[in-house]
């Protein structure tokens, strides 16, 4: 019983840390333009640590583009990337950590520009978007995200 409750309490943490650093990604503006830092993808790097994050990342991506007003058609699409990010990180970037953020920022990086032109019409080509949301990922995922990986690798927290 209690690792099931540590293993909620740990996805509802991460679900809720994801929507609040969304909105503060917005309220900053980082989370519009060309290129995208998206405070939120810092904790794709968490299913290194416990298969919590898995469902905390995407419950917290659905809650996420919901309160911000996002299209059903991104809802979907947008979490089930996260999700696919997020599995890949657990399975694969488990065994070998470095490989952690290559997952979120693939999937990412592959499906939102589909997102973006049928859902929000933008207009620029797939290539371009899949390289302006690939960066804003390298940034979130990638640098932040190994940021917060090696500092929470410091610490001796109790993990499942």
């Amino acid at each position: 019983m209690k690792t099931k409750t540590l293993n909620l309490t740990w996805a509802a943490l991460i679900a809720a840390l994801y929507v609040v650093l969304t909105f503060i990604a917005n309220a900053a503006g980082l989370a519009s333009g060309a290129i995208q830092i998206r405070l939120s993808e810092v904790l794709t790097i968490m299913p290194l640590f416990t298969w919590a994050a898995v469902p905390g990342l995407t419950i917290g991506c659905v809650l996420a583009n919901m309160l911000t007003g996002c299209a059903l058609w991104d809802i979907i699409f947008g979490s089930a990337a996260t999700f696919a990010g997020a599995l890949g990180t657990y399975f694969i970037g488990r065994k070998k950590p470095v490989l952690g953020p290559v997952f979120p920022i693939l999937s990412n990086a592959l499906i939102v520009p589909l997102v973006l032109q049928k859902v929000y019409g933008l207009e620029e080509g797939y290539l371009y978007l899949l390289v302006t949301v690939g960066i804003g990922e390298v940034i979130s995922c990638g640098v932040l995200g190994w940021l917060l990986y090696k500092g929470l690798k410091k610490r001796r927290i109790e993990w499942l």
